[in-house]
């Protein structure tokens, strides 16, 4: 038995470090799921290496949920959604340079961001919970990146994966909720800098597991009775709102969500 134990915590490490490899590196690496195989497994390969980041001086700003679209969940064969950390050196301002090199394949999607008021420790939590505890909403882009090459990925590589995290920017005017109805918010992202501002991404907040609160209440009451709870100031990104789009060298994006206003992400050139 000990050495069933010894062998699963040295191939969650060696996952956690050959994703830390391609990290560092910039080369996209094999999948990790000959290492590890479950949802369980994948978070505990991200812990190993969210504690190095903190070792390191980074610092957790927040959490974001991935696979909230039901039609993303049925072809990964799951019933619920995943979650990563953010860290600062993840944020980057709304309009201002994205430095393309730090991603190794970098896509965009357009999302509601909470940032909250309140801690939501403990739980379970409901929505009335979550919608006491959030201070304002913003308009948000995810730069969704992966460490595995061609996105290769199933559950337990994205979850060990920091959930395919890669930066974030927020839109910088803060909304209250009230009366705010985040499920009926309508999404458009324009590719800007083209002749007629492309359209590449429509949605809606229905389409962040019916609505963007539930995502955060998942999360929440997931989070609630481990380290990781949320805590007052805590980013977090609900999940995307449409299609998530690639991103190219020059980029510009403008993802508009009704009653929220909008946030630019600019790529510089490689």
């Amino acid at each position: 038995m000990h050495d069933e134990w010894s062998q699963a915590v040295d191939a969650r490490t060696q996952a956690a470090d050959r994703l830390a490899e391609a990290a560092r590196s910039g080369k996209p690496c094999a999948p990790i799921r000959d290492l590890v195989s479950t949802a369980a497994d994948g978070y505990a390969v991200q812990e190993i290496n969210t504690r190095r980041a903190l070792g390191e001086g980074r610092r957790l700003v927040g959490r974001k949920v991935g696979v909230t679209n039901a039609l993303l969940q049925r072809q990964f064969g799951i019933d619920q959604p995943d979650y990563g950390m953010l860290f600062a050196d993840m944020s980057y301002g709304d309009g201002l340079p994205v430095p393309l090199e730090r991603f190794l394949q970098p896509r965009a999607e357009a999302e509601v961001a909470l940032v909250l008021g309140e801690d939501l420790a403990g739980g379970p939590f409901t929505v009335a919970d979550v919608l006491r505890a959030v201070e304002f909403a913003l308009p948000a882009i995810e730069i969704a990146d992966s460490r595995i090459a061609d996105w290769d990925i199933t559950p337990a590589d994205t979850i060990a994966d920091n959930a395919s995290a890669g930066a974030f920017v927020l839109g910088s005017t803060p909304v209250s909720l009230m009366g705010l109805d985040l499920r009926a918010a309508a999404m458009t992202m324009l590719l800007t800098g083209t002749r007629d501002n492309q359209e590449v991404s429509t949605g809606s907040g229905a389409l962040c597991l019916g609505n963007p609160l539930n995502a955060a209440v998942w999360l929440a009451s997931t989070l609630g009775r481990t380290d990781r709870a949320l805590r007052a100031g805590d980013v977090v990104l609900t999940g995307a709102l449409g299609p998530v789009v690639p991103v190219s060298p020059g980029a510009v994006f403008e993802a508009r969500i009704d009653g929220l206003g909008s946030v630019r992400a600019v790529f510089g050139a490689l």
